[in-house]
């Protein structure tokens, strides 16, 4: 990637939004919990789509953050627009606006939880997040957590600062 074109090669120590790796410790009291939101690719893609990870995270009360769930993310495409032609056939434009037109970071986070949420009307019915399976994640990579615990903090949605910053420019 060229500097020149306003991307650099993604450098997590200019991010304060990075998940800090955390080394065999992983004690701690879990006070926070959300999701990340990334280009899937580390950078925004020239093509006809645009992919974005998610990383859901545990954060302990040191401030660090361990990953439990990143396995995450969507794809959208570009813009499409239906038209009808003089004669009464319709055509489908392709690329109208590139992917991400009108995006906000408002949208953004949306669509994060609308990822994270469960798939199946009954779980949802059950739980309306996977409490359970996040502590379990947590667990299993050493956090002491309950499913109770994580449902009474806030869930953040964070966009990393180069996503947001995309979101910006016009």
């Amino acid at each position: 990637m060229s500097k020149r074109d306003g991307w650099a090669p993604y450098d997590p120590k200019n991010d304060p939004n990075a998940i800090r790796p955390v080394g065999p410790d992983r004690s701690g009291r879990v006070v926070g919990i959300g999701a990340l939101c990334d280009f899937a690719t580390g950078a925004p893609e020239s093509g006809p789509s645009q992919s974005y990870s998610i990383e859901e995270f545990v954060e302990l009360e040191d401030g660090r953050r361990v990953v439990v769930v990143n396995d995450r993310g969507w794809t959208e495409s570009s813009v499409r627009k239906l038209v009808e032609l003089e004669d009464g056939r319709r055509v489908v434009l392709e690329n109208v606006a590139p992917a991400g037109t009108g995006e906000t970071p408002d949208s953004i986070r949306q669509q994060v939880l609308n990822v994270v949420l469960p798939d199946d009307d009954d779980e949802a019915l059950k739980e309306p997040h996977p409490w359970s399976h996040l502590a379990e994640c947590a667990r299993r990579l050493g956090v002491e957590v309950t499913a109770d615990e994580l449902k009474a903090l806030d869930y953040k949605v964070i966009l990393t600062d180069r996503l947001a910053q995309w979101l910006k420019t016009p």
